[in-house]
C-alpha cells in the first residue's frame, strides 16, 4: 500500500503526496522495459531488412546499426524523463511522476544522477538492490533517489497544479498575501463577468504596478488584463508596456 508523505513547498504551504511503493514502481518500469525493447527492435529490422545493414558486431556499418538501438535502450529514462520533466510514458500509464522532496520538479541534474546510479540500484540482477532498498527505505526509494535527493509520488493533477502555481508565487518580488490575491483572481477568471475582471484586476494592477494608469488599465481587452495579472506571479515579468 502505498504511504503519504508531508511536504513544506518554498512558500511554506504544507502539501500531503502520496508515495510509489515498489509494486507501483516495477508496474512503471515493466512498462518502459517493454517500450525500450521494442523501440530497440524495431531499430534493428529497420537497419536489417530496409537499410540492409550488416548486425554482426565486427562489420564496417555496426556503428549504425547497433549503436541507435543501444542509445535507445540505455538512454531511454534519462533523456525521457529530462524531457518529460520527471515522467515517462511507463510512469504517465501508472500514474506517477519523480519529484522533489518538496514535491516540485527535478532540476537535470538530479535526473541525470538518479539514471547514473542505475547502474547500482540494477546489481546484481533485475534491480534487486534497487528493490530491496525501496521496501526498507522510510519514503520507499532506491539509492539513486537518495543520491539525486528525489521521490516517487503519485501523480495527482490537482497537487501537481498547485506545487506549479507555488514555485510561481515563490519567485516573484511581491508580498506573498498579493501574490495569493492575484493567483485567487486567476484560477476564479473563467467564472468572473467581464465588468468583475476589468473592476477587480484594474484595481489590483494600479495598486501592484508603479505608475500605471487607471483609464489605461480600464481599456484594456480581457486577454491583456488576464497576462497583467499572469506576469506578476514570475520574478522577471515586465510590469509596465514597452
Amino acid at each position: 500500500m502505498d504511504e503519504q508523505i508531508s511536504v513544506q513547498s518554498v512558500t511554506g504551504v504544507d502539501l500531503t503526496l502520496n508515495l510509489a511503493g515498489p509494486g507501483t514502481r516495477s508496474y512503471a518500469f515493466v512498462i518502459d522495459w517493454h517500450i525500450r525493447l521494442l523501440l530497440g527492435c524495431a531499430w534493428l529490422l529497420l537497419a536489417s531488412y530496409a537499410m540492409k545493414l550488416s548486425l554482426n558486431a565486427r562489420s564496417p556499418d555496426a556503428l549504425l546499426s547497433l549503436l541507435p538501438a543501444a542509445v535507445l535502450y540505455f538512454l531511454y529514462h534519462p533523456i525521457l524523463e529530462v524531457v518529460m520533466h520527471g515522467k515517462t510514458p511507463g510512469k504517465r500509464i501508472a500514474g506517477i511522476r519523480i519529484a522533489t522532496r518538496s514535491g516540485g520538479t527535478p532540476s537535470t541534474a538530479s535526473l541525470l544522477i538518479r539514471n547514473l546510479f542505475r547502474l547500482i540500484d540494477s546489481l546484481p540482477a533485475l534491480y534487486a538492490i534497487g528493490l530491496i532498498s525501496c521496501f526498507v527505505t522510510a519514503n520507499r526509494v532506491r539509492i539513486g533517489d537518495m543520491a539525486a535527493g528525489t521521490l516517487l509520488v503519485q501523480d495527482d493533477s490537482a497537487a501537481g497544479k498547485t506545487l506549479l502555481r507555488l514555485d510561481a508565487l515563490s519567485g516573484s518580488r511581491l508580498p506573498l498575501d498579493t501574490l495569493e490575491l492575484v493567483d485567487q483572481i486567476l484560477e476564479r477568471w473563467p467564472t468572473l463577468a467581464l465588468d468583475n475582471k476589468r473592476r477587480i484586476a484594474g484595481s489590483l494592477l494600479a495598486r501592484v504596478e508603479p505608475g500605471s494608469d487607471a483609464a489605461g488599465l480600464a481599456d484594456l481587452s480581457e486577454a491583456d488584463l488576464h497576462a497583467r495579472l499572469l506576469a506578476l506571479l514570475t520574478a522577471h515579468a515586465p510590469t509596465t508596456d514597452g
